[in-house]
């Protein structure tokens, strides 16, 4: 067997591969996406696939009647702007000093951030300390915690330290200073890694909900995900003020929930589009070593 046809038997098995993932991925969605447009009759037949069945859109409408779902909604869109800005900031501010090789004691500051990553508090250390920062039921409890990601930080220090050096000492000839350079001369070269972070940010923000379980109990600070865990897990009934016809109570609660889920995650999808064309050239830079 020549090198021509092995190399396409293992193509072959790659994409099949690739194509078992990508149905794992999206078969589930489907399903959930099917059931919230299908009619009660469908649902509990079990005639509900990946395909709609008799489209049903009362499941949405019921969710879009809830008022704490749209409020959960709005204030998570605002969060993640603020999340993902603030992450950001701190990520650059961290990850530029620790690129430059002249910087005294790069190395020891490196590794406290690195231990990060394998050592933590714990939960309970974590909820005394936000306490005693008078943090609970605060919108910042669900911003400064995360604030920094070391994985991340690595990541765009491993692009800064390997950008060219000749760029910055023509900019320092020219009396730039290192605040300049940043802002004038980096940040414009590295647009697809920090559009990748800035996803990974944003969405790690999108989904998550467990600091919220433990830092928040007003229902106004409620991020959509929590929101959704009660109504999944907990059974918690949706805030309807107005229901005409008692459209709810002729709802399965599976189709119900399924709505809410795509109410929830359809959204953070949305952004993918925008940064696809940086996705791919930014989640190769963490393979590239100093």
């Amino acid at each position: 067997m020549n090198t021509g046809v092995k190399s396409k038997i293992f193509d072959a098995i790659l994409y099949f591969i690739v194509f078992i993932a990508v149905l794992a991925c999206i078969v589930p969605m489907l399903h959930v996406a099917a059931i919230s447009l299908s009619s009660n009759n469908a649902i509990l037949s079990k005639k509900v696939y990946i395909w709609p069945v008799q489209l049903n859109l009362d499941s949405y409408k019921v969710v879009f009647m809830d008022r704490s779902m749209v409020r959960s909604l709005l204030f998570t869109i605002v969060l993640t702007i603020v999340h993902t800005i603030s992450c950001m900031i701190m990520t650059i501010l961290a990850a530029y000093p620790l690129s430059k090789k002249e910087l005294k004691g790069r190395n020891f500051f490196l590794l406290l951030i690195v231990i990060t990553m394998y050592f933590s508090g714990g939960m309970i250390p974590d909820y005394i300390l936000i306490k005693s920062l008078n943090l609970l039921n605060n919108f910042w409890a669900l911003v400064l915690p995360g604030l920094i990601s070391a994985f991340n930080m690595i990541v765009l220090k491993t692009f800064f330290t390997n950008m060219p050096e000749s760029l910055e000492e023509s900019a320092l000839i020219d009396g730039a200073s290192y605040l300049t350079i940043l802002v004038r001369i980096v940040l414009p070269l590295s647009t697809p890694v920090l559009a990748t972070l800035s996803l990974f940010y944003a969405v790690g923000r999108w989904n998550y909900f467990m600091d919220s379980l433990l830092y928040i109990t007003d229902s106004r600070l409620y991020p959509i995900q929590l929101k959704l865990y009660q109504i999944v897990y907990n059974n918690m009934q949706l805030e309807i003020s107005t229901i005409e016809g008692g459209l709810s109570s002729n709802l399965l609660p599976e189709s119900l929930k399924a709505a809410s889920v795509m109410f929830a995650t359809v959204p953070i999808l949305l952004v993918y589009p925008w940064l696809q064309k940086y996705f791919i050239s930014g989640i190769m830079i963490g393979a590239i070593k100093e």
